[in-house]
């Protein structure tokens, strides 16, 4: 019988890998949604060697680093910046057509609840 690992321990295995942790956070940040790139990018961290490993390299208390990346969390981006630096990641702005910019503003709109009509 094939031995079988969980998908939480799958994925932390390939997040040690820096481009395969960058394509998961591009992923996940294109829903624009903050918690769900958090919990990413804690997952990142706990590849990576977790928060203490990650509190000498930013030089930022265990403390700071854990209510940043709690899903209460609310990041500067300098802060963002300084973790991204540790594993060789970086952010950055592409732009997107001028029909995905409309369906994600639509998604927006739908999900925040709000009415709208299209031209």
């Amino acid at each position: 019988m094939k031995k079988m690992i969980s998908h939480h321990k799958y994925l932390i295995n390939h997040l040690a890998d820096p481009a395969e942790a960058a394509a998961y956070l591009n992923s996940v940040a294109e829903d624009g949604e903050l918690q769900p790139l958090l919990k990413a990018l804690r997952n990142v961290v706990e590849a990576q060697g977790g928060i203490g490993e990650l509190a000498k390299k930013t030089k930022l208390s265990r403390t700071t680093l854990y209510k940043t990346l709690s899903s209460k969390g609310n990041p500067a981006i300098s802060t963002l910046n300084a973790i991204l630096a540790v594993y060789s990641i970086r952010m950055s702005f592409s732009p997107v057509s001028h029909e995905e910019s409309r369906s994600r503003q639509a998604a927006s709109l739908r999900h925040s609840g709000a009415l709208y009509a299209t031209p």
